[in-house]
């Protein structure tokens, strides 16, 4: 891992040193062209204001002004510098300091561009113009410009090498931080493969990206711990919560072989193996509602529903069996309160709320169901009873896979119940909140108001699930 983070921060350095060049080559290519180009025109600009001067002597002094103004300017000019030359109409020199006239040069008006082999001038831009029958040549050498476009290729050179250097040291000073951060991240790798889930990547003041990386990383890590210690105690809930009913169903079927009763009570013993059968699959379905809510496979049932509308089908739902226990169960609500959910899962958590509350509320209590909006926009879910209710230390627990609390030891039930109901609640976007009405306990559950509210939304027929002990 060193070589390949040795090599993939260097490459990064010289990938960057690469595009820096690219970008600088970019940025003088235009600039030298500009430059180029400016220059050229200003100098035939200038070549055509020496021809018309020249021409406007001819025209003032004839041919002979002419020839001795080129001679004057010849002896007055620096050597070299200038391109003056005269002819006839048949390219005989009259005047100037060329002995003939340039092969390369033709006999028309205009700018050319000429090159001296057998100096060491190089090359030459010319104007070429008529005056009278009199061909003229006005030129510049080129070499005047050299020294500048030197120092341009120079200054380039010294920019790409300023460029690689600094590059060069800005990848191995980004390797050796990033090789810092890699060597923590391994050193926390390694200490929770060895076990210790509660290892952490450290972090660091300054909110940059790999800061914001190693918090991302810790809180996976946390969710990571937090489901293994789930698995190993739902793992351990299970085999305890098992062994009764299964233990039970073994030993109702080996007194069914060894005393082979009558026939009535044969068929007694076997409807209270099939009940244990049949607990054992509740608890298995209850697990796979789970596991299928955690992994967010429900979201695809979303639909928009009447919150209010559900709750009074669970209490006509669960009216007989509040009746049969003398408990008034009603429900009250603010009207529709359309929410965006799955409805039979609702319709679980839901049932498996009212169902815990007929558990413990005393006969002759009273069971509430309130659906109310509020002012933020979301739509409360409450079920209110006034049984013995939930300690403060056990309200956290309660939601916990197989806990049973201990006012609940003695009734039927996995400990699932609540279990599933704050697994629905988080898959919506919210938690199941336990509070005090002293006496007794209110469960809610709060929604957001769906977006698109519409008071002539009509909720699905969603059939109530069976009432059973989870």
């Amino acid at each position: 891992m060193t070589s390949m983070m040795r090599s993939s921060a260097v490459s990064l350095a010289l990938g960057y040193v690469a595009l820096g060049i690219a970008a600088l080559v970019l940025f003088a290519a235009p600039l030298w062209y500009a430059w180029q180009v400016t220059i050229q025109e200003g100098r035939a600009e200038i070549l055509q204001a020496d021809a018309q001067r020249l021409t406007d002597v001819y025209r003032r002094d004839g041919a002979d002004g002419l020839k001795a103004f080129i001679d004057a300017r010849v002896g007055m000019q620096i050597a070299g510098e200038r391109l003056l030359l005269l002819t006839d109409a048949s390219m005989h020199p009259l005047a100037g300091n060329l002995s003939i006239w340039p092969s390369t040069v033709p006999a028309v008006p205009g700018n050319y561009r000429i090159r001296f082999d057998l100096t060491d001038k190089g090359s030459a831009l010319v104007h070429v113009a008529m005056v009278g029958h009199y061909y003229l040549l006005v030129g510049r050498y080129n070499t005047i410009f050299a020294p500048l476009e030197t120092r341009f290729w120079y200054g380039l050179a010294a920019a790409i090498a300023v460029l690689t250097l600094a590059g060069l040291m800005v990848g191995l000073i980004t390797r050796r931080a990033l090789m810092s951060r890699v060597y923590s991240i391994r050193q926390t790798v390694s200490a929770i493969m060895h076990g210790d889930l509660q290892h952490r990547l450290p972090t660091q003041r300054n909110d940059d990206e790999l800061n914001t990386l190693t918090c991302t990383i810790n809180g996976m890590l946390e969710q990571i711990e937090l489901l293994v210690h789930g698995v190993r105690n739902v793992s351990n809930a299970i085999a305890h919560d098992l062994r009764t009913p299964l233990a039970e169903l073994r030993s109702r079927l080996e007194e069914l072989a060894l005393i082979r009763p009558p026939a009535e009570q044969a068929y007694a013993e076997i409807d209270g193996a099939v009940a244990d059968v049949d607990r054992v699959i509740r608890i298995f379905d209850a697990l796979l509602r789970l596991a299928e809510i955690d992994a967010g496979m429900r979201r695809s049932g979303f639909i928009p529903l009447d919150a209010a509308d559900l709750a009074a089908n669970a209490v006509e739902f669960y009216a007989p069996a509040a009746e049969l226990k003398n408990i008034a169960l009603v429900s009250r609500s603010d009207g529709v309160a359309v929410v965006l959910g799955d409805p039979v899962l609702l319709a679980q958590a839901l049932s498996n709320l009212i169902d815990n509350a007929l558990k413990y509320a005393p006969e002759h209590g009273a069971i509430e169901v309130v659906v109310r909006k509020l002012a933020d926009a979301t739509v409360e879910i409450s079920v209110a009873d006034d049984g013995p209710g939930i300690a403060d230390s056990e309200k956290a627990k309660v939601v916990e896979r197989f806990y049973r609390g201990d006012a609940s030891r003695g009734t039927p039930g996995a400990g699932l119940g609540l279990s599933l109901v704050h697994a629905v609640a988080k898959l919506h976007g919210s938690t199941l909140l336990l509070s005090d009405r002293h006496p007794g306990l209110i469960a809610s559950v709060t929604l957001a108001l769906h977006a698109t509210y519409s008071a002539t939304i009509t909720t699905p027929t969603v059939l109530m699930p069976e009432p059973r002990a989870f």
